[in-house]
């Protein structure tokens, strides 16, 4: 199975000051033809599918500083994901297109049909990451005065899951003949009601498109807490990973394929891509001056600012000059992102300001960086070391960062017969090697 390549698609790149940069694109809020390309840059690559990040609300009206700027994992002006994803199937035939929907704030039939929809739409090459939403805030868009705790917060998204599953499956693969001499457009006795009733859900069905081209769309997860990766394990074909260190990534790809076969799975049957920002150049000097150059272009205080934001944590009531605090083995930050900071701030003896720049350009995951032979030489030892089964690449400016990538790293990837030279497969699932589910309904 050769390595797994995904493209992250934020138009403003991976890094805090990407947007300022004279190579980034101009005007990059909701902008279709930068999108749209974007999608063929990572296509002409052969890579396997585009990622979308989404969010339920505008974030850090707190911090002024941050806002004004605008992180990467914002999002203020930006397209709804499903929606532009099918704009991206008519001008592209064989990349994978992967949204991000919650299940904190959402339906199970509204998420069934959608992402039903944009597989037909695609011919077979969606996915959907499930998010349990960690930004509080959200949830003051939805009729509620505080965000869903927790624990319910993932209760409902395994029920969630489940209800989805359910509905993609509501009709048999050949349930609409649409015979014109027989006048049947559809077999009675191939659709199914789903009838659910659970702790949060109650869904009748079915669902009213056909089943999908790849039975189910392609499932995503992220999350490395404990109920994260029982979730991913239990429902998800993909999980997104971030560790800073290979021996880390080693350790978390075994605790989570590990896991499968309590549910029944096998190790192939979920793929994990380890989260990395690439800094690649001609030689390894012009990699290190785009990365020293973007670091430049943040101030002091919107660094901090972004740093507060990961942690869950004021950092501004902390000498900049002074080591990370450990917050008393506190968790930091909503997501696990806020501990993967500090476990690397404290491994390395950072202080506040050393800790602000180095997540610039990759929050807390990898950073690759040098010439395409150091880079594809990273990447083979990860992917080659159980690390990971690929990996969501980030590029550090957009569009220039994805076309060198595609450019420099993969024909020497190529070169070691690590990454494919043409498409093999019809669908994402095919192009992943994963597995068609069956109509649970029809065995």
């Amino acid at each position: 199975m050769p390595m797994i390549l995904a493209a992250n698609a934020n138009a403003q790149g991976s890094h805090v000051g990407e947007w300022r940069h004279p190579d980034a694109w101009d005007k990059p809020a909701a902008n279709i033809a930068n999108a749209v390309r974007l999608a063929q840059i990572a296509e002409a690559g052969k890579m396997d599918l585009l990622f979308l990040a989404d969010g339920n609300g505008v974030r850090n009206l707190d911090k002024p500083d941050l806002f004004a700027a605008t992180s990467p994992s914002d999002r203020p002006g930006v397209f709804e994901p499903v929606t532009l994803l099918s704009a991206l199937a008519m001008v592209t035939r064989h990349i994978g297109l992967v949204a991000t929907t919650t299940t904190t704030y959402d339906e199970p039939f509204h998420v069934a049909r959608r992402f039903a929809s944009l597989d037909h739409i695609s011919g077979g090459r969606a996915g959907w990451n499930l998010v349990t939403t960690s930004n509080p805030g959200d949830a003051l868009n939805f009729s509620r005065e505080e965000h869903v705790a927790r624990p319910t917060r993932y209760e409902r998204a395994n029920e969630f899951a489940e209800v989805v599953k359910g509905l993609w499956d509501s009709w048999a693969d050949d349930a609409f003949p649409q015979d014109k001499a027989s006048g049947r457009f559809l077999h009675p006795d191939k659709v199914h009601a789903l009838n659910h009733k659970g702790p949060h859900f109650q869904v009748a069905g079915p669902l009213n498109a056909p089943r999908p081209p790849q039975g189910h769309p392609v499932g995503f997860s992220a999350g490395q807490s404990e109920t994260g990766k029982d979730l991913a394990a239990r429902h998800s074909d993909c999980v997104f990973a971030i560790e800073g260190s290979l021996p880390a990534a080693q350790t978390l790809y075994a605790d989570i394929k590990g896991r499968l076969a309590k549910y029944g799975r096998a190790p192939d049957d979920l793929k994990i891509l380890s989260g990395v920002t690439i800094f690649v150049g001609e030689t390894a000097q012009e990699a290190e001056d785009l990365a020293g150059a973007l670091d430049d272009l943040v101030p002091v205080a919107v660094g901090v600012d972004y740093l507060s934001k990961m942690m869950g944590q004021d950092m501004k009531r902390y000498p900049l000059d002074e080591p990370m605090p450990d917050f008393d083995g506190r968790y930091a930050g909503p997501t696990g992102i806020g501990q993967a900071i500090l476990n690397v701030a404290l491994e390395q003896g950072l202080t506040v300001r050393q800790t602000s720049r180095r997540i610039l350009p990759q929050m807390a995951g990898n950073m690759f960086k040098g010439d395409p032979i150091q880079v594809a030489d990273v990447m083979e030892q990860w992917y080659r070391g159980q690390g990971c089964d690929g990996f969501m690449v980030a590029a550090p400016v957009v569009p220039t960062g994805l076309e060198r990538f595609t450019r420099l790293v993969i024909p020497e990837l190529q070169r070691r017969g690590l990454f494919r030279t043409e498409y093999e497969g019809r669908t994402l699932r095919e192009n992943l090697g994963l597995k068609r589910p069956p109509d649970r309904f029809s065995r």
